[in-house]
């Protein structure tokens, strides 16, 4: 697709080392079919949160989602923003930083059903079987966040904060908050709509070569719970 048809359907890209997008939301299936994975995104429109108790609750204890699609939109992002409720009422959300995404799986499918959500933000990514097995049949993409730190980044994109819902129920935290945002971003491309994963690909690019890196090293003195010493199975 050229320049002049991706600004058509609300996706303009501008050329560089890697390839930028910048993405209106609602975004359409024709919208995002247009996203190669590795491509940097910028999101302007509306976005919203929602986390293990939002999933839980809206899924397996049937309550449903916690507002309309036209008032949540259709980009959910796994987070917990820096949020603040002003006495006079006003929502304050500053900085936004992701929670991994591989912990919702097992929700995703229902999730996806019943949201009408088309793009998951998170950290860390999915498999590429959950993305052939959820993700392609329901014409969604993963897009991650590009590292630590980038929390406060992401928060100067966000422009309104529309509304929060199950605060009482859930709490600040794992509650859903409503965000106008522009020029939201960046986050990268980790999936298409034909289940490719950038990590996946990137990983078997370096798979070949860990063995030879790390040879004569000793083993890690220090590490966290469930870290191996064979280095293929890291998460990168």
């Amino acid at each position: 697709m050229g320049s002049a048809d991706a600004r058509s359907c609300g996706v303009s890209t501008m050329s560089s080392k890697l390839k930028t997008v910048h993405l209106k939301l609602p975004a359409s299936t024709e919208d995002l079919q247009t996203l190669e994975i590795g491509s940097v995104v910028y999101l302007s429109g509306r976005v919203f949160t929602a986390r293990e108790g939002i999933y839980k609750r809206a899924i397996e204890e049937g309550v449903g989602m916690p507002a309309s699609r036209e008032d949540l939109g259709s980009a959910n992002f796994h987070c917990s923003p820096a949020a603040t409720i002003e006495p006079d009422g006003t929502l304050n959300v500053g900085s936004v930083t992701a929670t991994a995404s591989f912990r919702f799986a097992k929700w995703l499918d229902g999730w996806l059903k019943l949201s009408g959500c088309n793009i998951i933000i998170g950290k860390g990514g999915m498999t590429s079987e959950v993305y052939r097995d959820i993700f392609v049949p329901n014409n969604t993409i993963y897009l991650t966040t590009v590292g630590y730190g980038t929390g406060a980044l992401l928060g100067r994109g966000i422009r309104n904060v529309v509304g929060i819902h199950w605060k009482e129920e859930l709490g600040l935290a794992q509650a859903a908050w409503v965000l106008d945002v522009e020029n939201f971003g960046p986050f990268l491309v980790e999936s298409d709509l034909e289940g490719n994963s950038l990590f996946e690909r990137e990983n078997a690019k370096i798979a070949p070569g860990i063995d030879k890196l790390y040879e004569g090293t000793r083993p890690a003195t220090l590490r966290r719970y469930g870290e191996t010493d064979n280095k293929k199975e890291e998460v990168i």
